[in-house]
């Protein structure tokens, strides 16, 4: 074979290898309007939203997909912080079977460099920033999941937003269940007390703390009786407050993770 052919041949190799990759579907290139079909991808696929709050502040987001059948849950942040606190929980939740929403609060801050964007929104538009303020924006994220997946969700708060999710969660049909890390009766006078509120709540609840504060959230259910899908987990070790106590390598967080697996494969098979 002289150079000529022999060149000629390996360009018509390369061509023919080039026309190949171009018959590759990735997830992304079998989508509509950035949406995807997750089961083709072992990876979390993420995308970043943005809808309204009840009174119009854009909300930002981010969606951590699994199967399209799989149940939802609604992630909300502590005081402070951002949706990038789930960032290393959101993927195990999914690698479990459960579709994430984790959005960003007005009541929130940055941690380290993320932003909270909806927070930025807010005082640019000289909106309150306080706790209850934040309310609208958790029911406005239960009202788009209920919506884009057609059914009722998991709600999940750290913190106040913990606290925020109980209240939400007992009128609201398009809360199935409530997943709650250090919860208080922090807004009483404002809302009523939960202990008294949450007498006849029948749904299905996880509630956590740190070991010190176990005496108060063991407070706000001593008037109910619970059922076996009502829980109150109480680390043996000291714990952590709020959704943290689940952070890659945060000490005790293996009792919290193996609890919460607990939970919620006894709610996906029910």
């Amino acid at each position: 074979m002289n150079n000529a052919t022999f060149m000629s041949s390996k360009y018509l190799i390369i061509l023919m290898l080039i026309g190949l990759m171009g018959c590759v579907q990735t997830p992304e290139s079998n989508t509509e309007n950035n949406t995807w079909v997750a089961e083709e991808s072992p990876m979390t696929l993420v995308q970043d939203l943005e809808f309204q709050s009840l009174d119009g502040l854009v909300i930002s987001a981010k969606l951590y997909k699994a199967t399209a059948d799989a149940p939802v849950i609604v992630l909300c942040h502590q005081a402070r912080f951002n949706k990038f606190s789930y960032d290393g929980i959101a993927p195990k939740l999914v690698d479990m079977g459960f579709t994430c929403l984790a959005i960003d609060q007005r009541s929130g801050g940055p941690i380290g460099s993320t932003q909270n964007e909806t927070k930025n929104r807010a005082v640019a538009q000289q909106l309150p920033t306080a706790y209850l303020d934040a309310e609208p924006d958790i029911i406005a994220a239960v009202n788009y999941a209920y919506e884009k997946f057609n059914k009722p969700i998991i709600l999940w708060g750290s913190s106040y937003s913990s606290t925020l999710a109980l209240y939400i969660a007992m009128d609201n049909p398009k809360v199935a269940g409530v997943i709650s890390f250090s919860p208080g009766n922090y807004f009483k006078d404002e809302k009523g007390s939960l202990t008294e509120l949450l007498v006849g709540f029948k749904k299905p609840f996880f509630l956590t703390s740190s070991k010190r504060e176990a005496t108060g959230v063991s407070e706000l259910i001593k008037q109910m009786e619970l059922n076996d899908q009502q829980i109150q987990f109480i680390p043996e070790g000291s714990g952590h407050h709020g959704s943290r106590a689940l952070w890659e390598n945060q000490d005790g967080g293996q009792e919290y993770w193996d609890a919460i697996t607990s939970f919620l494969s006894n709610i996906k098979n029910n």
